[in-house]
Order: structure tokens, then C-alpha cells, then sequence
């Protein structure tokens, strides 16, 4: 079920806390929030274990490093209005509104001190979630809710081959827990799942670095039950839906004590192509298991971010344009998904030696999308998504 979830959020996708690039939640770390993670090629401290491994090898520190944020996630309501196709009754005039969500996301990250050459780390994520409810008709007979749930594990090790090129990578495991509700069935879930990360950082000189990072696709194979079906059956049904693979590659340049960072981001979406689940009932199988066409496309994502060093402070700044991977003959209310601008930023404060504190917020405005498919004729509008996070890192 986890994989039903998950298919929802998919479906959901792209405004996603974190919505535009999908179901992911790329801000993972008070330096992503605020920066809208352009921090990959200059990332330095225990979040380099998740966003570039590979520059743990190069940290200064002897020592180890941990990281802990807590950040809240709101999702504002999403407006439609125009016409729903339904079957078995037609066009039905339609002006509604979703209802607004709201989350708080821990995270952790962890790197150990250096053996060697060899650095290891560990980071503990939520990469995706989401959460769509319609309590109107006729949008709740598509999606009365899509609720999604996801836990990283990343244990992670880097390398130092130069004194300027270094490589890292790890594992990914992932949990996911979801829940779908519709005109047809309710069903819950779960699923644990693998995958893995590389790295590579290169640094061009002292004031410059060139990061590439690569995050496989994780392929989901849920398994799970309905607890509600329009045939009176129950049955534990399966779904496999991917996580798309990621590619980015990141180039830093540092002047004085001002940092510039670029991104550019594929994400791989054109993996999802249908949604088919696998009722183990045959009637439910016959009624309910049809595939469903979703043909996305692969998408990118713009990010760029500034960080200024003083004292005891350190200010940060970023923007980033995320493209929706969802064609407009396939989004539905599970997802109204539209191609987004995004504003961050964000402070920490060195309290000594082994503590600093930090705080930022993002905002992500979607622009408002017109849809014409077999469902729906009319415009979503209104789509943000906003975040604030604390952290405080400790050195030991």
C-alpha cells in the first residue's frame, strides 16, 4: 500500500511540500530550506553526508559533526474551478477548494570523524510526503485523500583520492506509509525499499568547486489491503511505482567571505508511465485494476543560492524555478501540479566552538494551470507551499 500511497502522491505530485519536482522534498536541512538547496558543491557541514558525501573528505574538522532541524511544512489550499467530467452523470459545474495541510519533518545528520582518508556519515530524511484531501464533490470522488509518509536511512562513506578530487556514495533505505481514499476503495499501506547515492566534488582551486551527485530511482513495490471497495470485496492488492532518479550537477564559487552556488536538477519522471494495481480478487482485479495512463515527463530545476560569512554570522539567500513533470492529459485533483517559483532564506548564529543555531523559511509560489482532459475543463489556482525550519549543530 505503501506503493498506492505513494501512487497517489505521484499523482498528487508536484506541488508537493515540495511540489514541483514531484512527490520529493528536496529541503532536508536548514541550509536547503535557505538556500533552496543550491548546497551541494559548497556543502560543509553534517548535511554534506546527504546532499554531496563526497565533500565530507574535504572538511576541516577532525572531529565529528551532527545536525538536528525540525521543520514545519504548510501547504496552502489549492483552488479549482471549471468543469468535471463524471461518469454515468456528465459535466457537473465545479468550484471548490482542497484543504489546507500542515506537517512538522525532523531530521538528522551525522558525520564521523576522519579515518584516513575515509569519512563516513549518516543522514535521516523524509525525501517525500504529501497530503491531498478534497471534501467536496464532485473533486472527493477522485481524490478524497492522498496521504504520504516517507523515512530515509542514508548511511553514507566518501574518499579523498587528490587533495582536490574526492568521491562518496551510500545506500538508500526507504520506508513509506500512505494512505489513498476514493470513489472506489480505501486502502492503507506500507513498503520498505533500496536504492543508492554517488558523488563526486572536484575543486578547481581554493575558491571554486564542481559537485556532481546522482540519487538512483527507487523502485516501490507495495503491498497492502482495502478496507472499502464499490464491490463489497476486500483484498490485498500490490502496486510498483518508481521514485524517479535524480542528476545534478552544482558549481561554487567563493569570493571573499561570499559564497555563489548554482544547480541544475533532472529529475528522471518518465519512468511513471501508468498506475496499474494488482487486486488479488479477481472481481476486484476486473472492476477496479484497470492500468492508468500517466506519461510523465522528465523535469528540471533551476536553484541558485548565496551564503555571506561575518563573525559569528552566517546570512543565506536563494531561488529556484522547479519545472512540473506532469502533462496536462493526465492531471487530476490528486495532483494539480504546475511549475513553480521559489524564495528562501535563512541565518545561523556560531554560538562557540561546538554549537551553532540556525533559522530560515521558504516560499514556494505555483502559477496558476489550465486543464483540459477527459475529466476536467477549467484552472487550478492558488497553489503555495511554505517551510520554516530551526536546527542547531553540535561538534564534538
Amino acid at each position: 500500500m505503501k506503493k498506492v500511497l505513494q501512487v497517489g502522491v505521484f499523482s498528487l505530485i508536484a506541488g508537493t511540500a515540495l511540489m514541483a519536482s514531484g512527490y520529493r522534498i528536496p529541503e532536508s536541512s536548514l541550509d536547503a530550506v535557505a538556500l533552496s538547496s543550491a548546497c551541494i558543491a559548497a556543502s560543509s557541514g553534517a548535511d554534506a553526508s546527504y546532499y554531496n558525501p563526497a565533500n565530507m573528505a574535504f572538511s576541516k574538522d577532525s572531529g565529528s559533526a551532527m545536525e538536528l532541524d525540525l521543520t514545519y511544512i504548510g501547504l496552502s489550499k489549492v483552488d479549482y474551478k471549471g468543469i468535471t467530467n463524471v461518469s454515468r452523470i456528465g459535466a457537473v459545474p465545479t468550484d471548490t477548494s482542497s484543504e489546507a495541510e500542515n506537517f512538522l519533518v525532523p531530521t538528522v545528520h551525522y558525520v564521523s570523524p576522519s579515518v584516513g582518508k575515509v569519512r563516513f556519515g549518516l543522514s535521516v530524511v523524509s525525501p517525500g510526503g504529501l497530503s491531498k484531501r478534497w471534501k467536496d464533490a464532485p473533486a472527493s470522488l477522485y481524490a478524497e485523500e492522498f496521504t504520504l509518509k516517507t523515512v530515509e536511512i542514508n548511511p553514507t562513506v566518501s574518499y579523498k583520492l587528490t587533495d582536490a578530487i574526492a568521491i562518496g556514495g551510500g545506500i538508500r533505505a526507504l520506508y513509506s506509509d500512505g494512505i489513498v481514499k476514493n470513489a472506489k476503495y480505501d486502502m492503507t499501506g506500507d513498503s520498505w525499499d533500496f536504492g543508492y547515492n554517488l558523488a563526486i566534488s572536484m575543486q578547481m582551486n581554493k575558491e571554486t568547486t564542481l559537485a556532481i551527485t546522482y540519487r538512483s530511482k527507487v523502485s516501490m513495490t507495495v503491498e497492502g489491503s482495502t478496507s472499502k471497495t464499490v464491490t463489497g470485496i476486500n483484498s490485498d492488492v500490490s502496486v510498483s511505482l518508481p521514485i524517479p532518479a535524480v542528476f545534478a550537477m552544482a558549481l561554487s564559487h567563493t569570493v571573499e567571505n561570499t559564497t555563489f552556488e548554482a544547480v541544475i536538477e533532472r529529475d528522471f519522471w518518465s519512468s511513471y508511465k501508468n498506475l496499474d494495481f494488482d487486486f488479488s480478487n479477481p472481481v476486484n482485479e476486473a472492476n477496479l485494476g484497470s492500468a492508468i495512463p500517466k506519461n510523465w515527463s522528465d523535469s528540471s530545476v533551476f536553484r541558485f543560492g548565496i551564503t555571506h560569512k561575518m563573525d559569528n554570522l552566517t546570512a543565506m539567500v536563494g531561488y529556484a524555478y522547479d519545472e512540473s513533470p506532469v502533462p496536462s492529459e493526465t492531471l487530476g485533483y490528486e495532483l494539480p501540479s504546475s511549475n513553480g517559483n521559489i524564495f528562501s532564506l535563512g541565518g545561523k548564529y556560531k554560538y562557540d566552538e561546538n554549537f551553532e543555531f540556525g533559522l530560515a523559511g521558504l516560499m514556494a509560489i505555483y502559477k496558476d494551470r489550465k486543464v483540459h482532459n477527459t475529466v476536467l475543463n477549467g484552472e487550478f489556482s492558488n497553489s503555495k507551499s511554505y517551510l520554516i525550519s530551526a536546527s542547531v549543530e553540535y561538534k564534538f
